[in-house]
């Protein structure tokens, strides 16, 4: 694409579907919203979808969803369907400079002849926000409809004025069985009939349940197990493994899964369930994730969620840390399951992480008075002339090992801060945190200082 590309010339329209070079997925992509399986939400008779489709009344929008799930295939829809002048690119290399070109074109066509351009952008999430901004003011003047795919959740990846400008539509992944009805359709284009291969069912039920709903994914395994398997074979379950070797994993270090598969891992440990545990630790580890960031993650879980229920659970998260940095992977990937289970099966109490909340709550919005005199240190003859340590008694000159004294501000006294739950080894803290209130309440009450040192 160059600066001197003219929108409104007589060009070919874009290659909507492949020739006999390119990937199956491509061939086989539907040309018509009768054609598409799955996204029966969307695209179901009256609507919005649909009917935005059919009536030629796009607005702009966002595509959201995963690898495969047929958010290009709806903009080649919309292509085929729409009069308006419909211009693809993708954010992966096209400039700024070239951005401005094409939406100037769009607006003066707009203005001169009426016309309507509808730029899709495909991996819209790679524009960086300054490329991201060349398009808004086009699309709140209308001179443009933007029509953006992306695999990364729009909250954080699209400028929020030009989020504001669009639908955001949400595209499902595939399911299982979708997956298979396209592998069936796949098996009965003459491309790959004409191989004259068969595939046993167990061979496509597994393309499809290895997929992660990813209909390209299963087309690419398809096709490179009809491109290399021999001539006339039968292609079972096995020969499907020994082409594909392995597969590859939905899973992106830094994007939506990143963050969406380390939360499901957490909140399966606070529940307390280690099968889910176990299964999401696997699905990080075999996506690539950094070891080390599943094990802070697991430190910060026993430390949030388990606390002083339990408090081997974050001496173990500290173990695991250690062993995973010195023996690596794939070995440190059972010491990481271990610590999973254990903090899965653990009692159970966030009241170290509310205590500490409350805590910082207070010091972050109330007025932080000034340390009682009393317990503030006196190393200086100064320091001590003005107050400071006076009065103050030491905790273990006393039978009970806690004292009549007050140690938080006066205008903070008496309040409470960490609860402890009746779970785990908090049952015991629990019952001496009360003892030591309750002996301390005695003493004020009948106004002995006790012995001070």
């Amino acid at each position: 694409m160059n600066d001197n590309r003219n929108l409104f010339e007589t060009e070919p329209s874009p290659r909507l579907h492949g020739d006999e070079e390119s990937p199956l997925a491509e061939r086989l992509r539907p040309r018509e919203i009768s054609e598409v399986v799955g996204l029966e939400e969307l695209l179901a008779p009256g609507r919005f979808l649909r009917n935005a489709i059919e009536n030629d009344r796009i607005p702009s929008m966002i595509f959201w969803g995963p690898p495969g799930s047929g958010k290009t295939t709806l903009a080649r829809i919309i292509a085929n369907t729409t009069q308006s002048r419909f211009v693809p690119f993708s954010a992966t290399n096209t400039g700024i400079k070239e951005i401005k070109g094409l939406m100037e074109e769009a607006r003066k066509g707009r203005q001169l002849r009426g016309s309507r351009t509808i730029v899709f952008i495909d991996e819209i999430h790679r524009f960086n926000r300054a490329q991201q901004d060349a398009f808004l003011p086009y699309v709140e003047a209308g001179d443009i409809i933007l029509i953006g795919a992306t695999t990364e959740n729009p909250s954080f990846e699209v400028n929020s004025a030009l989020l504001s400008r669009c639908k955001v539509v949400v595209i499902p992944p595939l399911d299982r069985d979708q997956v298979r009805t396209i592998l069936d359709r796949a098996v009965s284009n003459p491309h790959v009939k004409k191989f004259a291969l068969g595939i046993t069912t167990h061979a496509l039920d597994f393309l499809a349940a290895t997929s992660g709903g990813d209909a390209r994914q299963a087309l690419n395994s398809l096709q490179l197990i009809v491109e290399t398997a021999p001539a006339g074979a039968e292609v079972d379950l096995d020969g499907a493994k020994l082409i594909l070797q392995r597969r590859s994993l939905l899973y992106d270090k830094s994007g939506d899964q990143h963050y969406n598969i380390i939360s499901a891992l957490h909140k399966s440990i606070r529940n307390g369930d280690p099968d889910a545990s176990m299964y999401w630790l696997a699905r990080m580890i075999e996506g690539g994730e950094d070891p080390l960031y599943i094990a802070r993650r697991l430190v910060r879980a026993a430390s949030e969620d388990i606390g002083l229920a339990d408090p081997e659970a974050l001496q173990l998260a500290i173990a695991v840390k250690d062993a995973v940095h010195f023996i690596g992977m794939p070995e440190g990937g059972v010491a990481l399951a271990q610590l999973a289970i254990y903090l899965a099966q653990a009692p159970k109490s966030n009241a170290i992480y509310y205590g500490y909340e409350a805590a910082r709550r207070e010091v972050r919005e109330g007025d932080n008075p000034p340390v009682p005199l009393h317990i503030r240190n006196a190393p200086t003859g100064l320091m001590k002339d003005l107050g400071y340590g006076a009065d103050y008694e030491y905790a273990h000159d006393f039978e009970e090992q806690t004292t009549s004294m007050e140690c938080l501000p006066e205008s903070l006294s008496g309040r409470r801060f960490y609860e402890p739950k009746a779970s785990g080894r908090e049952m015991e803290i629990h019952e001496r945190l009360e003892r030591l209130r309750r002996a301390r309440e005695a003493m004020r009450g009948e106004g002995e200082g006790g012995a001070a040192k």
